[in-house]
């Protein structure tokens, strides 16, 4: 099912009806899918850096003038190399005691924090939400994934 920019930009901003957005899921993909989303990205991006690869909520893969790659947020900050893991650069709220838990779960349906802590990851200059964990106190913060932006352009996208 060939999209259009506009169908893609609503996708991405949440504002598309579900029966669309369960047509698209079900369909096949169109070949340029994502350069177009990639474009749209770009259009909205507040710094000239290249865009490789969408990386979460607010994050980016981009590529700087002397080809290095790092994560970026919407508003500029750069968390380092992508091959490091960025949630060791950002500023990271844990809710481990059950006054924290409680601010966001009602106390019936809240974690034992000697169980478990919520950690929520945010960015030091905008402040964005990025991501949050819940883990066993302790846990080391998780990698989430390295990808190989070479082979998936490469392999992937020819």
């Amino acid at each position: 099912m060939p999209s259009d920019l506009k169908t893609i930009e609503m996708l991405i901003d949440g504002r598309l009806p579900w029966k669309e957005v369960k047509n698209i899921l079900s369909s096949f993909k169109d070949k340029d899918r994502f350069q177009k989303y990639l474009n749209i990205l770009q259009t909205r991006a507040k710094w000239p850096e290249k865009i490789l690869l969408p990386y979460g909520a607010h994050l980016y893969i981009v590529e700087k003038s002397d080809k290095s790659r790092v994560v970026k947020c919407d508003c500029g900050h750069e968390f380092g190399d992508y091959k490091k893991n960025w949630k060791l650069a950002a500023n990271i709220f844990v809710r481990d005691s059950e006054e924290k838990i409680t601010e966001i779960y009602p106390k019936a349906m809240s974690i034992d924090p000697e169980w478990m802590e919520i950690r929520e990851y945010y960015c030091p200059n905008c402040f964005a939400l990025l991501e949050v964990e819940a883990l066993p106190p302790g846990y080391p913060i998780i990698f989430d994934f390295q990808p190989d932006i070479d082979a998936f352009y490469e392999s992937w996208l020819k």
